[in-house]
């Protein structure tokens, strides 16, 4: 059946608008055939589930993947370094699928083997878009397995950073652990404790008594020397660095605790507060995962190596085989497709060359290559198969050297306001129970010295200070992940707080990706020109021929004749008897002292026989309210907008952005670094770099908060402090705010926590309060205030309107 929208036709596999409804299947419409084959593969294998799951919920299949593009993985030293383990029967192999969406993908991968016989099973870790497959070798291999999954359309991503050794980060799965312990025995010492709560532990015979303390002792050793091992370590490198961390009093807290504890049961002067020493390792463990708690869908680290194919089609006498691109040597002969990235700095030797530099300089449109010239790596190829010597390796190519700069080197560092307070509450709290100590100490109230130091460090141990900091900013993190802006770290959301100076990139940022507005000036033309137009169109491969083929949407019959390319100029031929000139003033003699009106974008002449019909002007189209946040954002920042694309838009942008703000175009990677640490020069100014290719990642990684807008699903992100799906780009301004009414609740709770603990001071100091009932108002203030917090938060992002 078919999808409607207004009068639109959508394809029932991805959901995209259909041109016609000539592509159907049983009045089911696609918008090309490549959605078609696929849903006829899955309906040959009774996967049609996969639409019932979610509407759309295919990829589009209108780019067609070159036949033999996974050929390296036949190369058995290349497979070797990716398979995750293989006996000569069986291989277990790992896909990142960046494609992957929803729970139809979730089915449908699967249930792989349906597709693929050879395939024996299929499990698909969604959180990380992986896909870990195990095959059958004598019924299919990994060049198979990889066309299968690209066939249904989620190609896999494989870089040559998936070459690198793999690092297993177990450090979440410690921590894990570590609660895990904690709690089980927090609650097992309450459990043994209930005794004493109730002052009924002299109803219980000697023996039992003994055997509950012993019990009590035992499950406390290992949340002494396992789970509470990170506070003595952290405070300890505090120390060496002459640094008083707020792990210090925590450390105090937990230690005099146990060891008091011991003494008593050793004295038989009580049953101790080792469920107070385990109650504060279970709930400070707990808020530090949360802190610490990271989003494993998003990849804010990609190096040079994630754009980087893993093999290319070299020379090696007189065929070309794939080999591994680490290989490549200087004068080696490489083969590049249509639309392949370029790995190496490279000359051309053969073919027709449109380059297009917009991952790497951000010069939205294609450039011409003439052969004997250089190509740099990170370039894409968007005419056909070429022909490279190569005259750097890959260590020293341009791509490599621009990931190579300082600036990646180095993790920038702020202090967040936790430490800024702890600096003078960890001091507070140690002379506090100094002084209680000595005081009582002095007039020979031993016991009520040890009360007092005890309850003053629990009662002072910042539990409700940290666990509302770290609640907040995983609830405002939660908020923002919802709608779409994942940021690496809570600290980012402090340093957003601060930005009164916003950096935009232009190509791909303020405008969509492969999106244009087309306008069109001069005679209006006919059906029959359109016709001819349109036929000669479709043999380009340039975007800009691309773009107005789709804008006229024809699908012309007519045969071409003597079709011309002629790279940077413009293409010609012989249609229906007609000599037919498309490109650029130049090229179809358009007189000169004319008027091109180059503020409307760049510019294409149609030229039938003799006459000069009129010109497609081929705009940026900008992202959906964009004019609306630019209006708000003006109002309280500094703009600045940094484009490697030419300065044609540049009237259009001085009257979006006002007269303040500073436009700047031409701009290669270096000259956007130079010019955000220019602006640092000033401390007081905090930038916030808004940009989405691999020329933005330096920019964005000098700045205060770094964020890259994402198009697609997750792949090819540069590095950098948040990533913000580009639909969400109209509520910059919201998120801002957010993040300062965040700290300000974070403040407040701060404030809060601190009467909490003069409070609980006052009574401590006094020696009279008792350590189990001191450790019972730590968690019941943290908790209270973390539900405060909580609600301020939700109700402010309501307020703004983020879901």
């Amino acid at each position: 059946m078919s999808h409607t929208a207004t009068d639109t036709t959508i394809c029932y596999h991805c959901g995209e608008d259909c041109d016609s409804k000539k592509i159907a299947i049983e009045e089911k419409y696609f918008c090309c055939n490549g959605c078609k084959m696929v849903y006829e593969m899955l309906s040959q294998s009774d996967l049609c589930v996969y639409y019932d799951l979610n509407n759309n919920p295919g990829i589009a299949q209108k780019h067609k993947v070159r036949e033999g593009k996974f050929d390296f993985l036949d190369e058995p030293a290349i497979a070797q370094k990716l398979i995750n383990f293989t006996d000569g029967k069986q291989t277990q192999i790992t896909f990142y699928l960046p494609q992957m969406h929803c729970s139809s993908c979730l089915f449908l991968l699967e249930n792989l083997h349906k597709i693929n016989p050879g395939v024996l099973a299929s499990r698909v870790n969604f959180t990380k878009k992986d896909v870990f497959i195990t095959f059958d070798n004598a019924q299919t291999n990994l060049r198979s397995v990889a066309e299968t999954l690209t066939a249904i359309g989620y190609e896999p991503h494989i870089s040559l950073q998936d070459l690198d050794p793999k690092t297993i980060k177990s450090a979440t799965k410690k921590k894990l652990y570590k609660i895990g312990i904690a709690g089980f025995c927090f609650v097992n010492i309450m459990m043994l404790s209930l005794p004493e709560y109730f002052s009924i532990g002299y109803l219980l015979e000697k023996e039992i008594g003994t055997a509950y303390r012993f019990f009590i002792i035992l499950l406390s050793l290992p949340v002494l020397f396992y789970c509470a091992t990170e506070f003595f370590v952290l405070a300890w490198k505090g120390l060496r660095n002459n640094f008083l961390n707020i792990d210090l009093p925590i450390a105090l807290a937990i230690a005099i605790t146990f060891f008091r504890s011991i003494f008593e049961i050793a004295t038989n002067a009580g049953s101790g507060y080792l469920d107070s020493m385990a109650g504060i390792v279970f709930f400070m463990l707990v808020g530090r995962l949360v802190q610490d708690r990271t989003y494993q869908s998003i990849s804010f680290d990609r190096d040079f190596k994630s754009f980087f194919p893993i093999a290319v089609s070299t020379k090696r006498e007189e065929s070309f085989v794939p080999i591994p691109i680490e290989q490549l040597r200087i004068n080696d002969i490489i083969r590049v497709h249509n639309n392949e990235l370029i790995p190496v700095d490279a000359m051309l030797s053969k073919g027709l060359a449109e380059i297009d530099y917009s991952f790497v300089s951000g010069e939205s449109m294609p450039v011409a290559v003439e052969k004997g010239e250089l190509i740099y790596a990170g370039a894409k190829q968007m005419a056909g198969t070429l022909e490279l010597i190569v005259v750097k390796e890959v260590s020293q190519s341009y791509l490599t050297n621009l990931w190579n700069k300082d600036v990646f080197k180095s993790e920038k560092t702020s202090e967040s306001v936790i430490h800024k307070y702890s600096k003078y509450f960890t001091v507070i709290v140690l002379l506090t129970a100094a002084i209680a100590g000595i005081y009582w100490y002095s007039v020979g109230a031993t016991q009520l010295m040890w009360n007092a130091l005890t309850t003053v460090l629990i009662v002072a141990c910042p539990c409700a200070l940290l666990l509302s900091s770290t609640f907040t900013n995983g609830n405002i993190l939660r908020i923002l992940s919802k709608n779409k802006f994942y940021l690496r770290h809570p600290d980012v959301i402090e340093d957003l707080a601060t930005i009164n100076h916003i950096v935009f990139d232009k190509t791909g940022t303020l405008t969509q990706n492969k999106k244009v507005s087309i306008d069109y000036e001069g005679n209006p033309l006919t059906v029959f020109q359109k016709n001819i137009i349109a036929a000669l169109m479709a043999q380009s491969t340039h975007p800009l021929s691309r773009y107005i083929f789709e804008y006229l949407n024809i699908e012309s019959n007519e045969e071409v004749l003597s079709y011309k390319n002629i790279i940077g100029q413009g293409i010609e031929a012989w249609v229906n008897d007609q000599h037919v000139k498309i490109g650029s003033a130049e090229f179809v003699q358009y007189p000169k002292d004319a008027i091109v009106h180059k503020e409307k974008g760049s510019a294409v002449f149609i030229k039938i026989d003799k006459e000069i019909l009129g010109v497609f002007y081929v705009k940026n189209a900008y992202r959906n309210g964009f004019q609306e946040v630019i209006k708000r954002l003006k109002t309280s920042f500094y703009l600045s907008v940094l484009s490697g694309d030419n300065n044609a838009e540049s009237e259009y942008l001085k009257n979006v952005f006002g007269v303040d703000a500073q436009l700047i175009f031409n701009q290669s990677p270096e000259n956007k670094l130079d010019y955000i640490k220019q602006l640092h020069k000033d401390d007081n100014t905090k930038v916030l770099m808004v940009g989405d290719g691999l020329n933005d990642a330096g920019a964005l990684k000098q700045s205060t908060v770094g964020i890259a807008l994402s198009d697609g699903h997750n792949n090819f992100t540069p590095a950098s402090y948040g990533i913000l799906d580009a639909s969400q780009f109209s509520n910059i301004d919201k998120f801002i705010a957010f993040a300062r009414k965040g700290q300000k609740i974070i403040h407040f709770s701060f404030a809060l926590s601190i009467v909490y603990n003069v409070i609980g001071l006052y009574f401590a100091l006094q020696g009279t309060l008792s350590p189990v009932i001191a450790a019972i108002l730590m968690p019941t203030s943290s908790i209270s205030i973390i539900l405060i917090t909580y609600g301020m938060s939700e109700l402010e992002a309501k307020r703004l309107k983020l879901q």
